[in-house]
């Protein structure tokens, strides 16, 4: 069969993340060594000079080749990996250097398509890439990327975005789903989880899977709201009305209602929402519950309202939720391979994952 050659260049600057850098050259080349009709990926990392480049771990990278030697071959895939720096004024912020963000215009103009990881994207938007596309970074510099940038459409969720020829992975060891996603898309999804297989990642995560979950995204400010949540969560298979949590807090239900925007960015019942699928999703992974039982202790009532949540905030249904993202025992009649593919698990609309702009 006939091979085609993929060149795959990873920008290498002083103090980027080490794990951005070779995280997806582990990925091509077991892509390479899984399959003999895999495209002979080249994997190169590129720097200004061939000087030993210091990451932000303290570990010293050697380049493959300057970016001057690139200038007359074509590219497959750049990737540009992300650096941050620390402050006392600023915080966690973007490495944003001019000769890097130059060098990346360049390359990309004869680049196939163009990839970032994590605060990559900063580097990306900089150079002028991510205009007027939707993009995702490292959640800690988000809304920085969306303040600098504002032809962006900055969407903090998703682990990977593509646009186009242009992909953006979220926080570091995103690089690997990332990755993944791009192998699948030049070799198929079989080649993928093979992949995936040997890097002992039990799940290949899709684009829309979230960096977060329920529990570990909202952050109260205040003890009232603390001890609302917990008592959602002890009486989840219960009807949990606007009037029957303004009762527990003691406050109107208007003023429920403002709580809830104010410290969680969501209203009552979109929460309530957020919470039962993400007790439902669990259930789902690891065990035998019927549809019916899994419905019933989380809250929904019916299977079919169980569905349409799951279709609005997950864009599956409970099913085949079960079927991709299974990690305990199988379900009935039903064997899950090693490395199973998972499913897309967004944040929730209305959780205080806003899109931002």
């Amino acid at each position: 069969m006939h091979t085609v050659s993929r060149l795959i260049v990873v920008v290498l600057f002083e103090g980027v993340d080490l794990l951005d850098v070779t995280g997806p050259p582990e990925v091509f080349s077991l892509a390479r060594r899984e399959t003999d009709e895999a495209a002979d990926y080249d994997i190169v990392l590129a720097a200004e000079t061939m000087d030993p480049v210091t990451t932000g771990a303290g570990v010293r990278v050697l380049p493959d080749v300057t970016f001057d030697e690139l200038s007359a071959r074509s590219i497959d895939t750049l990737i540009v990996p992300g650096a941050v720096e620390m402050d006392d004024r600023r915080g966690v912020h973007p490495r944003i250097d001019p000769a890097v963000v130059d060098r990346v215009r360049r390359l990309a103009g004869r680049t196939r398509r163009v990839t970032s990881v994590c605060v990559g994207a900063h580097i990306l938007a900089a150079a002028g890439l991510l205009d007027g596309k939707r993009a995702t970074t490292h959640w800690s510099t988000a809304q920085r990327l969306a303040a600098d940038h504002p032809a962006v459409e900055v969407d903090a969720d998703p682990i990977f975005i593509r646009e186009g020829d242009v992909w953006t992975g979220a926080g570091i060891s995103a690089c690997l789903d990332l990755s993944l996603a791009l192998v699948a898309d030049d070799l198929g999804e079989a080649v993928a989880l093979r992949v995936a297989r040997q890097l002992v990642m039990y799940l290949k995560r899709p684009s829309g899977q979230s960096q977060f979950s329920v529990p570990l995204e909202q952050v109260s400010t205040t003890r009232r709201v603390e001890d609302l949540r917990h008592h959602i969560l002890r009486h989840l298979a219960e009807p949990l009305t606007v009037a029957d949590l303004a009762a527990c807090a003691h406050v109107s239900d208007r003023q429920l209602t403002r709580i809830f925007k104010n410290e969680l960015g969501t209203t009552p019942h979109a929460y309530i929402e957020s919470v039962r699928v993400e007790a439902a999703r669990r259930q789902l992974e690891s065990t035998d519950a019927t549809l019916e039982r899994v419905a019933s202790t989380c809250g929904f009532g019916t299977v079919d309202t169980l569905v349409r949540a799951f279709r609005r905030r997950l864009d599956t249904t409970p099913t085949e939720y079960r079927r991709r993202f299974r990690t305990g025992a199988s379900a009935p009649g039903q064997a899950v391979p090693p490395g199973s593919v998972g499913v897309r698990r967004r944040r929730p609309r209305g959780s205080g994952g806003r899109r931002l702009r």
